[in-house]
């Protein structure tokens, strides 16, 4: 039954000259393939916009390396007055040295001495 339902919907199509088929859709009519900054959208779209202007707004870059001596400490950015930070003393070190960074002058490290300063950073959004 469905067969021939078909088959007469078919014939019919033919003798009306309507034939159904797809339209082709080729890169050319999109023209080309959107890179990400045209197709990004919402906060996305705002780090990409910053990014190109010089700006980091969620830290997404490596962080700067500095020397942790008092002249040149470890810049540690936060949107409060304090920040918890961990410090590995020794590059093979397993244990992790806790201790609280206030604002202001820069901090040292209770275990290995290395310097820190906390920055106020504020947030993007």
């Amino acid at each position: 039954m469905a067969g021939r339902f078909l088959l007469r919907t078919t014939l019919q199509l033919a003798r009306n000259n309507v034939v159904a088929r797809s339209l082709p859709r080729t890169m050319t009519t999109l023209k080309g393939i959107p890179t990400d900054e045209e197709q990004a959208t919402g906060l996305e779209r705002r780090a990409l916009q910053a990014l190109k202007k010089g700006k980091d707004p969620w830290s997404i870059l490596k962080p700067k390396e500095y020397a942790g001596t008092k002249e040149d400490p470890h810049i540690v950015p936060g949107i409060s007055d304090k920040r918890l930070v961990g410090c590995l003393c020794e590059e093979d070190n397993t244990a992790i040295v806790w201790f609280w960074l206030h604002e202001g002058k820069p901090q040292r490290c209770p275990e290995c001495g290395s310097h820190y300063q906390f920055v106020r950073h504020e947030l993007p959004h």
